[in-house]
């Protein structure tokens, strides 16, 4: 590995200064941009055309409903997942604690751990796409509510 390591190091300082000259070349091109633009337009142009009307707050994102919805879906896929695991399997992980050598019945003790993985996995994935079904109904509801306002 260590035939890598210097054109590895070497390639990383190339990328760092390319990015940074990069930088400073798209900050200076911006404002060339600005000062262009600026140069056409004349304040008196927007003189009491200003106004803020209902329409710019309307368009609301609703990513933080959808991820809140999903965790909270994911939260509670997890601890059904939990209740299911216990009342179906009992104490899954004292199967394998056995207090005579050779007693142990690893395939059992094996096929309940996927059982349960398939359990956690399952209502979790349920109730992540139940919470999102529900970011979506409450988003249609408000979308709906003031397309009639």
């Amino acid at each position: 590995m260590d035939f890598i390591t210097i054109p590895l190091v070497v390639g990383m300082i190339t990328l760092g200064i390319y990015k940074l000259f990069e930088l400073f070349v798209r900050k200076r091109e911006r404002l060339t941009i600005i000062e262009k633009i600026s140069e056409k337009f004349d304040t008196s142009m927007f003189e009491n055309q200003v106004s803020f009307s209902t329409k710019v707050f309307n368009n609301i994102s609703f990513g933080s409903l959808k991820v809140g919805c999903l965790l909270i879906g994911v939260g509670l896929g997890l601890m059904v997942g939990f209740f299911i695991s216990m009342f179906a399997f009992g104490n899954y992980n004292l199967l394998s604690v056995s207090f005579t050598p050779g007693a142990i019945d690893w395939d059992k003790v094996n096929q309940v751990k996927e059982m349960v993985g398939i359990v956690y996995g399952a209502s979790v994935f349920i109730f992540g796409g139940i919470g999102l079904l529900v970011a979506f109904i409450l988003e249609m509801k408000y979308t709906g509510k003031n397309k009639k306002n």
